[in-house]
């Protein structure tokens, strides 16, 4: 199995496979447009538009599985986030990253990188670990991802090589892209 086996729907409605990103890196990230970490896309954006020249796509992939923080259609998903934070990175159509009917991608994603915490020195993290252990007492032992805007970094050979919790800074992301453009 490698992430260039699967494809996934575009927003708009067509398919794609991911081996079209093949010899890029690439940044997964499932996201939603009411949530806390909404403003990320922001920096998400600011990543692009400075690495895409070099070979770096930022893979959005909407859920509404965190407190249905990802409400709308995939149509409207994209006008706020082009309104808002004016994107223009490859947006897929709304997709669930847990349980029963978690898209392919993110099983695949979350068996390479497992979850290893969240970063103590952020704001927010007492906050979202109350959160989330209160919906899986278990989460420190289990892959699943916990949050909205959890990233995955892809290098050009198609390896995930790091996972970044949703209070990841950009400055740590964008370290880790540059070592593999």
């Amino acid at each position: 199995m490698s992430i260039y086996n699967i494809t996934a729907k575009k927003s708009d409605g067509g398919q794609v496979s991911l081996s079209d990103y093949k010899g890029k890196v690439l940044l997964v990230v499932n996201t939603a447009t009411a949530c806390g970490f909404t403003p990320q896309y922001k920096g998400l954006q600011s990543l692009y538009d400075k690495y895409h020249p070099q070979g770096f796509e930022v893979l959005d992939f909407p859920c509404n599985q965190f407190g249905n923080q990802a409400p709308g259609t995939d149509d409207e998903i994209t006008a706020f986030c082009t309104l808002n934070y004016s994107t223009t990175f490859p947006r897929f159509a709304k997709i669930d990253v847990n349980g029963e009917g978690e898209h392919p991608l993110y099983s695949y994603l979350k068996e390479q990188k497992g979850f290893e915490g969240f970063s103590d020195n952020h704001p927010l993290s007492e906050i979202v670990t109350q959160v989330v252990s209160s919906m899986d007492p278990d989460f420190c032992s289990n892959s699943n991802i916990k949050w909205n805007f959890t990233k995955f970094l892809i290098d050009r050979e198609g390896n995930v090589v790091a996972r970044f919790e949703p209070m990841a800074e950009e400055a740590e992301m964008e370290a880790a892209i540059i070592k593999l453009l």
